[in-house]
């Protein structure tokens, strides 16, 4: 089999091996986007008059009926087939003959792995969010199962002042809204059209690049050829840095669960069977779901890094050190899948210990309010901090858990209705369910 780029002159097998690198395993999951591209570019070759309108007719027909064959599990690449694009081209001109020859006019390889990619990431944002909805949804009904539920603040890791688990859950919440502002910043980008910017500097054919933006239901092209190109790179670090941000928020919420589990505070329980033991300890009930959350939370953490590393200094044009990327954001979208759907399960099983704050040990969490209530009653702040303070140093300091909190935001005011309003108004901004119809009408699946 030849390769797109074959002049005749076959390459060293050991240049070959180490050029191709995990390229055959990792655009399997481009295929998709591959035959959704692929539509695009033929569909606007027919409109421009490259391919007449049998032609493109034929080539939409086959690469509809190739779709399922190629997303299918267990498709693999055949033997000497470089690359996902490579096969394709192979299977239409296999049934076409030389119309399937023509497939490939008027774009590079390098704007056709653009397409892919683009397509690809935006599928795969639309997976992170339809992962992150339930479990965003379940912190919110959490926090308004236990709204009243009081527990202990720390700072510095010592005991601060009174919470509640409602306050915890929803603090979670509104930090994947938050999150969502990052994935939203990087789909913004990856919905752009690249297709047409050739090897980066334009075609002498007679291109309709507002065409295929339209039928992939992109928002706008990548208007500059060269920038269209120098988007690969950048696109990837906006979508780790997104990735990342979810990270960050899951590792310390399983950082939480993990301290909040242990014997010292035994604030929350799960069932055993979402645990694990000891080879040795028979009381053991380990958080290892929790623990891998937080690992790969972190990992993910240092991701967008990664790939900075990669492509820092690059000049403009591509570069094939660009191909590694996929290396390191592929299958850092399914680690993140996982870790959502685990968090979700987890969640939905959490126990919380009421009447916590009944314990003595947490007394001294009502200091403040203390010194509040002298304040409401005229004294000013310094001397009542300092009285308040005296008292806890000569242990003659008493307190009542009557909670006075009404500010938005605080324990008495969760602000749950206007942190789901947030996410809902970020979720719908992806346009997820219009753009998907787009594709299976290209499909001709509608």
């Amino acid at each position: 089999m030849k390769k797109l780029w074959d002049k005749g002159i076959p390459a060293n097998l050991q240049v070959e091996q180490f050029t191709t690198g995990e390229d055959r395993k990792l655009d399997l999951q481009l295929a998709a986007a591959d035959i959704l591209g692929s539509i695009a570019h033929v569909r606007m070759l027919g409109e421009v008059g490259l391919l007449s309108s049998d032609e493109s007719r034929q080539l939409v027909t086959t690469l509809q009926q190739l779709y399922p064959l190629v997303t299918a599990p267990g498709f693999v690449l055949e033997e000497g087939v470089e690359d996902i694009h490579s096969q394709i081209e192979l299977l239409l001109t296999r049934q076409l003959g030389e119309t399937g020859k023509k497939v490939h006019s008027g774009r590079s390889r390098n704007d056709q792995v653009l397409i892919d990619l683009k397509l690809f990431f935006r599928s795969e944002i639309f997976s992170l969010t339809e992962a992150l909805e339930p479990l965003f949804r379940q912190l919110i009904q959490l926090a308004e199962q236990h709204k009243d539920q009081l527990m202990p603040g720390y700072t510095h890791l010592q005991v601060a002042m009174p919470s509640s688990f409602g306050l915890w859950f929803g603090a979670w919440a509104e930090s994947l809204s938050d999150d969502m502002e990052s994935l939203l910043a990087a789909f913004r980008l990856v919905n752009k059209n690249p297709l047409g910017s050739a090897a980066g500097y334009g075609s002498s054919f007679p291109l309709n690049r507002q065409l295929t933006t339209d039928l992939l239901a992109f928002d706008s092209l990548h208007y500059n050829v060269i920038n269209a190109q120098m988007s690969r790179g950048k696109t990837e670090i906006r979508v780790a840095e997104a990735l990342a941000a979810l990270g960050s928020t899951l590792a310390r919420l399983a950082m939480d669960m993990c301290l909040y589990m242990g014997q010292n505070f035994g604030f929350i329980r799960f069932p055993d069977q979402l645990t694990t033991g000891s080879s040795i300890m028979p009381h053991k009930k380990n958080p290892d779901v929790w623990e891998l959350i937080r690992a790969k939370g972190n990992r993910l953490q240092g991701l967008p890094n990664s790939l900075r590393l990669m492509t820092t200094n690059l000049p403009a044009g591509y570069h094939r050190d660009l191909q590694l990327l996929k290396e390191e954001l592929f299958p850092a979208f399914t680690d993140l899948k996982a870790c959502l759907e685990m968090s979700l399960l987890m969640l939905q099983n959490i126990e919380v210990q009421p009447d916590l704050l009944k314990d003595e040990r947490y007394r001294y969490l009502f200091t403040v309010e203390v010194v509040n209530r002298k304040v409401l009653e005229g004294q000013n702040f310094r001397d009542a901090y300092r009285e308040v303070g005296e008292a806890v140093s000569n242990g003659t300091f008493s307190f009542e858990d009557t909670l006075r909190h009404t500010h938005e935001g605080s324990l008495g005011k969760l602000m749950l209705a206007e942190i789901t309003a947030s996410f809902d108004s970020k979720l719908t901004a992806f346009s997820a369910a219009e753009i998907r119809q787009r594709e299976r009408s290209l499909l001709g699946t509608v």
